[in-house]
């Protein structure tokens, strides 16, 4: 575990400079760098709960049809590339995950990744700089949104979704998660120090 947590903060230390480096671009508005802010910090908690899942817990059968741990953060990362190619193709579009072989190692890298495309995209969008990002398209079959904050609400939405339904499987199938970790979750001032940003939201 102690491993496992040393890694987890290698990909955020390189998931907060990334994001640090577009500050003071013509792209840093507050509304722009907010967006990055809260996208890490939602990323932050992903990354929180695949390093205190059970590793029994990653491939177990939950019960009816649902989908498996894996599967839910594979779709995650893989919705979050779909983002990147439909919205911002000038982006480098991260790989796919395979939900048949993707270890926790692979989720946590493959979606610190695509949190920095994502972020990448966000300021473009909402950074007020010209940027290439005009438009949201969130699939092919839905009609496109101009940028706005309607945009990072929805992708935050999605990935909140998802993160509840990865706390009820764990705890139905015998696995729950520490209090301190579900609880941690709305520890936003942590969060942010975390993320590489010593003021808290709104700061």
């Amino acid at each position: 575990m102690r491993q496992s947590k040393v890694q987890t903060r290698q990909v955020h230390t390189r998931l907060s400079t990334q994001l640090n480096a577009r500050q003071g671009t013509p792209l840093d508005t507050r509304l722009g760098r907010a967006a990055v802010q809260i996208f890490a910090a939602n990323e932050r908690m992903n990354q929180v709960l695949i390093e205190h899942l059970d590793p029994a817990a990653w491939r177990a059968k939950p019960p009816g049809k649902a989908r498996t741990i894996v599967a839910i953060f594979t779709h995650m990362h893989n919705v979050r590339t779909k983002w990147v190619r439909l919205t911002a193709p000038h982006l480098k579009v991260p790989r796919q995950l395979d939900r048949a072989h993707c270890t926790p190692k692979q989720a946590r890298s493959g979606l610190a990744e695509s949190a920095a495309r994502c972020g990448e995209m966000l300021a473009e969008a909402l950074g007020g700089g010209g940027g290439r990002v005009e438009r949201f398209l969130r699939d092919g079959w839905g009609r496109p949104w101009p940028v706005g904050v309607e945009m990072l609400c929805y992708m935050i939405s999605h990935e909140a979704h998802h993160r509840g339904q990865v706390c009820m499987l764990a705890h139905q199938m015998g696995f729950p998660l520490p209090i301190d970790v579900t609880s941690g979750l709305w520890n936003w001032e942590k969060l942010w120090k975390t993320c590489g940003w010593p003021g808290g939201p709104g700061e």
